[in-house]
């Protein structure tokens, strides 16, 4: 026998379907809740397909999110095998049965049906450190994004309130200048403070652990001064500019505070995996961009050749052919994990400028010479990346410059 359990997994609720070997379903179609007694259900149902095949049963489900955690956690706990597998899978199958069908429980059918038709691999515990890795570098990607929304919001208020502070402390983002701008939003406010209260102030928002000497705070005060008689803004008529700038930039500070303790456990996580430091070693991968290939790949075990793994990033040519026609301008089929595409992008663009991976760039240079638009060459040298990340993976020794 051969049994399997397929589930199809729904927010708060589940529907499985048991099979003691294909063609043979095990009752009916169960249900369960993700509440610690409704997980005993399912329990209870896999112990039943136990007893009766007298093998431990594999289970199936589809990749949803977050949804599926509570269950697959509950499996890990009871040291159960299950595979997850890509909706688009499933899919194909259940576009390729003559009747149109979908309900939670064909859906559990289905799975168990794929399984005997499909050949998967079990789904292999990743580890701890590899799925907190992924949820931290996720979550600092969602972060960054919504801290780049709001700092564009925050240029367009500025625009409208004081445009030409921008150049007065460098780096308008810094902690000082924020602050600064917090409790200075105007010219006005500036034009009516003496040149020492401004030091002053300056002195007191300055963090204690990056000090500064006087001659840069009088630089400052000198530009700021400067910036306010410049500004045309000289009163602002509307309030609301104010507040929204105010609120703007706390929520700027708080976003840049998450981030940097984010990436410090990060990094914190990542430097207890081995090939953190192995695959830094191809120049353009830096500290983000080598924990979130890391922990988006996860154990490179379950690629046994580096083509699945270039799938899996989705940055492998479509292909369409029918009767005589073959199309030559094919489009990366884009399936697969977003965040591994984008850090392979990132990484080679990293490589690319000042030449610092020499073996990129030639091998860019070559595409272009082939005539291959730009896009076309950077997406030829992420392939060629992940070939070099799934050796140095699978070897474990560091990347060869030459």
């Amino acid at each position: 026998m051969n049994p399997v359990i397929g589930l199809d997994i729904s927010k708060d609720e589940s529907h499985g379907q048991s099979f003691l070997e294909r063609g043979k379903p095990y009752k009916g179609t169960f249900q369960f809740e993700h509440t610690r007694e409704g997980l005993a259900k399912l329990l209870q149902a896999i112990q039943n397909v136990e007893k009766a095949s007298g093998l431990r049963p594999l289970l199936v489900l589809e990749a949803t999110g977050h949804y599926q955690s509570p269950v697959v956690q509950f499996l890990e706990e009871h040291h159960y095998l299950y595979i997850v597998i890509n909706p688009l899978i499933s899919n194909r199958l259940r576009k390729s049965n003559l009747r149109k069908v979908k309900t939670d429980a064909a859906d559990a059918f289905l799975l168990g049906e794929l399984y005997y038709k499909e050949e998967f691999e079990p789904y292999k515990k990743r580890g701890v450190q590899l799925l907190n890795l992924r949820y931290l570098t996720r979550q600092y990607e969602s972060l960054s994004k919504m801290c780049v929304q709001t700092k564009l919001q925050f240029q367009a208020v500025l625009d409208q309130v004081f445009p030409t502070y921008k150049g007065v402390f460098g780096d308008i983002y810094s902690s000082i200048s924020l602050r600064f701008l917090n409790e200075f939003p105007t010219s006005y406010l500036v034009l009516q403070s003496d040149e020492g209260t401004l030091k002053s102030k300056i002195k007191e928002l300055l963090s204690s652990r990056r000090g500064r000497s006087e001659s840069w705070i009088c630089v400052r005060v000198e530009r700021l001064l400067d910036a306010a008689k410049q500004n045309p803004f000289q009163q602002t008529m509307y309030s609301s500019h104010l507040i929204n700038l105010k609120v703007l930039i706390s929520l700027i500070i708080q976003y840049q505070e998450h981030l940097s303790r984010l990436e410090e456990n990060i990094d914190a996580l990542a430097k207890e995996i081995e090939e953190y430091d192995l695959i830094q070693s191809i120049p353009g991968i830096g500290n983000k961009i080598a924990a979130t290939i890391l922990s988006e790949i996860g154990e490179v075990d379950r690629f046994d050749h580096p083509k699945k793994l270039v799938a899996f990033a989705g940055i492998d040519p479509s292909v369409f052919a029918s009767g005589k026609f073959t199309a030559t301008r094919n489009r990366i089929t884009k399936r697969g994990s977003r965040q591994l595409r984008y850090a392979l992008v990132m990484a080679v663009q990293c490589g690319l400028i000042r030449s610092r991976n020499m073996r990129l760039k030639d091998f860019y240079d070559r595409k272009r010479a082939e005539g291959k638009p730009h896009k076309v060459a950077l997406i030829a040298c992420a392939n060629k990346l992940v070939h070099w990340l799934y050796v140095i993976l699978k070897s474990k020794k560091k990347f060869r410059s030459a």
